[in-house]
């Protein structure tokens, strides 16, 4: 988020040490970049921006932002919830939280989801990014569709869905997958559309529980009118590096622009443990580097 002439505010994911269970909470924050230099850090948060959920709500274990939307005064996080289980190691849902102090602090708009299982959504939905065109509001997401046991381990196997709002808290699903799967087991996250010269451009992480060791990559897809994407990895612009933090892994992208520049912001290796950079869409060749 854009938070002034000189900052420019990504919002994170964290996860502390594992509790007594050995078992991982998420929580959000944030980090100042310069915005001249996004490669120099002014300030990180100090606390988590929204505390857990109380015992039994969706959020208990897990806050993870994922997308903002700025409404006059007010911002709006959408983020993902974490509830632990038994069976399966976790279930998620999607919920909302309104800043009006230009997106420091954040207070819950209710204590439960906006988004949560349902009859096309049996398992999870999580990781949405919203966008408002034409004054209605767009949502990508994820939604589980299995889960299955790899390597004595349950994995869960998610696509990419939308929804659509008029106010931003109600929402209609869209039930249909909208991009193409490479095969069957394939994990597809974090969808980053963005619009750019007559024509909605979108990076997105996917992966394969049974290839690649799991490790998710970034892929591409195009789409005139939002509702059909043509996917073709090939034209992402941007592959892992040879060494180094994102070596092995690229994922949860996030793009914006930001005077004049369209940048790419991604976790690396390991989900994220080694760090989050940023990517530059090179506008006279349309590609990323």
């Amino acid at each position: 988020m854009i938070l002034s002439d000189e900052v420019l505010r990504v919002y994170v994911a964290c996860r502390p040490a594992r509790d007594g269970d050995l078992l991982y909470v998420s929580q959000p924050g944030y980090v100042d970049l310069c915005r001249k230099d996004i490669f120099s850090v002014l300030g990180v948060s100090e606390e988590p921006l929204l505390p857990l959920g109380n015992p039994g709500t969706f959020d208990q274990f897990g806050i993870m932002p994922s997308t903002l939307v700025q409404q006059g005064k007010a911002i709006y996080a959408y983020y993902s919830g974490w509830t632990r289980m038994k069976t399966v190691p976790y279930t998620l849902a999607i919920g909302v939280a309104k800043s009006v102090d230009g997106g420091t602090h954040f207070e819950r708009i209710g204590e439960g989801p906006v988004l949560t299982i349902g009859p096309d959504d049996p398992y999870f939905v999580t990781g949405p990014v919203v966008r408002i065109v034409d004054g209605v509001w767009h949502m990508w997401l994820l939604s589980c569709k299995d889960w299955k046991t790899i390597a004595g381990k349950a994995e869960p196997i998610y696509r990419l869905v939308t929804a659509t709002s008029e106010d931003g808290l109600s929402w209609k699903r869209n039930a249909s997958d909208i991009i193409p799967a490479h095969t069957e087991t394939e994990c597809q996250d974090i969808c980053a559309p963005f619009f750019h010269k007559g024509l909605w451009h979108a990076f997105f992480a996917w992966r394969d529980p049974l290839y690649r060791s799991g490790k998710y990559q970034l892929g591409y897809a195009s789409s005139a009118d939002l509702l059909s994407w043509e996917r073709d990895d090939s034209k992402a612009g941007i592959s892992l590096s040879e060494t180094g933090w994102d070596s092995e892994m690229m994922c949860y992208p996030q793009i914006i622009e930001v005077d004049g520049r369209v940048l790419m912001f991604y976790c690396g290796n390991d989900f994220g443990r080694e760090g989050f950079g940023a990517a530059e869409l090179e506008l006279s060749a349309a590609s990323s580097h």
